[in-house]
């Protein structure tokens, strides 16, 4: 019998140390990760700082950029029709140039863009901003922007531009053309038919906050 609790003792003992031994290399382990851990952040601090502020630089760089751009668009620079067709009068931003065609059909078809307009024959073209005053009657206007609507293309509301809020048009927001996305004004003009829009979503809010609320005309 005393040498059954022996070998027990013995044993005993020795899952002891094993477990102990596991314990000290586990130990040992995390020991060793977490000294190289903080060596890695000590040999790599200035870099890790130089990529952080390198990285915002870039986006205060970028913030200062899209702040200069729109400062530079005042002031604005105005455009008005002539009284004829309404005396249709606008502002738009001092960045861009303007092109107005005469012997385009319509009473009034101008285009507008940032620094130099494209080519007006172009039908790759797009423009920031296009005025025209159509020779066809609001009604007829309409017709094809309805057939977009039902489509499910486009979306058509009431608008009145904010100084001229006596005439009421509509406001047209999609696929505008086969190929360009933007939004169109359309409002009727004794006879005749005033529209203003852009062909790309990317000047919209030039659109909503610059054309829009300074754009005005005789009805």
């Amino acid at each position: 019998m005393k040498h059954m609790g022996e070998e027990r003792g013995s044993v005993a003992t020795v899952v002891t140390m094993v477990l102990l031994g596991v314990f000290l290399l586990g130990a040992l382990g995390f020991g060793g990760w977490a000294f190289m851990s903080r060596q890695d952040y000590k040999s790599n601090v200035d870099a890790k700082i130089k990529t952080a502020v390198a990285a915002n630089a870039k986006v205060v760089q970028a913030q200062d950029a899209a702040d200069y751009a729109e400062a530079a668009k005042n002031p604005l620079k105005t455009y008005t029709g002539p009284e004829a067709y309404g005396s249709v009068s606008l502002q738009y931003p001092k960045t861009w140039s303007g092109y107005v065609v005469t012997a385009s059909g319509q009473p009034l078809d101008a285009y507008f863009n940032p620094d130099v307009v494209p080519s007006v024959g172009d039908q790759k073209s797009v423009f920031a901003l296009r005025v025209q005053v159509a020779a066809t009657s609001y009604s007829q206007t309409l017709v094809q922007y309805q057939s977009l609507q039902k489509q499910g293309k486009v979306t058509v509301t009431p608008f009145a531009l904010p100084k001229v809020p006596g005439t009421v048009g509509v406001r047209v927001d999609g696929q505008i053309t086969s190929t360009k996305q933007g939004s169109i004004v359309i409002l009727p003009v004794r006879d005749k038919t005033l529209k203003l829009w852009i062909e790309s979503n990317e000047f919209a809010a030039d659109f909503n906050n610059i054309i829009l609320p300074n754009a005005s005309f005789s009805p």
